[in-house]
């Protein structure tokens, strides 16, 4: 049996997607993979995900132990209460350990109020972190639910990892264009298909840093990408210049006071002076700890910035950068900083 640290935070994963994009049926599959057993899972409903003949002992009036190794738990709800149950049972010895939390959201849902509740909520932070999000993208629909609904294209610039289902339903052609689609609002992100994709690569929970930003960006060898859905963008800053990390930290928390709605995603590698990169990634006003990485991916030193941002103008965070770059006083940097 495998052994966890008792004392590390749980990382939670959230699967998310829009209405009727396959997260159940992703879900159901993921559920007989022996990689999670030992996970818990937050669900809608039971009746939702059919755990029925894959049920062994019902702990409470929310949360059944499956014969996988599996929790799963019923989120009536809050989250935060859920979350705090499931911590609270495993505490007490009531429910086998579990390492890892999945929640899967509504179709509805933006991911980014649930990874703020793991990260304000004063019991939460102290013994869950924030992983990974992934994704499903209907291959049939999801072009229109990109170009009609806030919802689906929030979750596909929040996600790590992006799950296309139904490919067998569309040509090959509009799988492709969905695939560019998807690469130009989210260009950091993994596109897979759900046919193919196994527990070990959605549920990853050690995204190594250097998977932070798409290798055109880390070779340096483009400088940039726009591309257009519902006014929102996808551009990159890179600079060869050291950044001082106090003033970076500056500059990004007042961007992200007075835009965070507008920034949906950033990501980068950070030439700080010292031997190895720091790695920093945001989803809105919410910025998960740095991540100081065991080295460089390649003999590029660069500093790299990938932002995806919907009605601001990229010209405005560029003008911002320059100034914080330049080495300038804060109250200076502020003025062009917050627009």
């Amino acid at each position: 049996m495998t052994e966890f640290d008792s004392n590390a935070p749980t990382t939670i994963n959230l699967l998310t997607g829009f209405l009727g994009s396959g997260k159940t049926t992703l879900l159901q599959r993921l559920l007989h993979d022996p990689e999670l057993a030992g996970a818990a899972v937050l669900i809608n409903e039971f009746g939702e995900v059919g755990l029925d003949h894959h049920l062994l002992d019902r702990i409470d009036s929310n949360v059944v132990l499956m014969k996988s190794g599996c929790l799963c738990c019923t989120v009536r709800g809050e989250i935060a209460d859920a979350l705090l149950n499931l911590h609270s049972l495993r505490t007490r010895g009531e429910v086998p350990w579990f390492h890892r939390i999945i929640i899967e959201t509504t179709g509805l849902a933006d991911p980014y109020p649930v990874l703020s509740t793991i990260r304000a909520h004063p019991v939460l932070r102290s013994h869950f972190s924030a992983g990974n999000v992934v994704a499903t993208l209907d291959a049939v629909n999801g072009h229109a639910q990109l170009a009609t609904r806030q919802e689906a294209l929030h979750q596909v610039a929040a996600a790590d990892s992006i799950i296309l289902t139904k490919t067998d339903l569309a040509t090959a052609d509009a799988v492709n264009d969905l695939k560019a689609m998807v690469r130009a609002i989210n260009p950091t992100a993994t596109v897979l298909d759900a046919a193919t994709a196994g527990a070990g690569i959605i549920v990853d929970l050690s995204l190594a840093p250097e998977r932070l930003l798409p290798a055109e960006f880390l070779s340096g060898s483009q400088g940039g990408i726009s591309a257009h859905t519902q006014s929102v963008q996808s551009f990159s800053i890179v600079t060869d210049r050291e950044i001082d990390w106090t003033v970076f930290g500056i500059w990004l928390t007042m961007l992200l006071h007075k835009h965070g709605d507008k920034v949906l995603r950033v990501k980068g590698i950070l030439n700080i002076g010292e031997a190895k990169p720091v790695a920093v990634h945001g989803v809105q006003r919410l910025v998960h700890p740095p991540v100081h990485m065991s080295g460089w991916p390649d003999g590029d030193r660069r500093s790299k910035l990938v932002f995806i941002m919907q009605d601001l103008d990229p010209a405005l965070v560029r003008r911002s950068f320059e100034v914080f770059h330049a080495g300038s006083r804060a109250s200076e940097m502020q003025a062009v900083a917050i627009g």
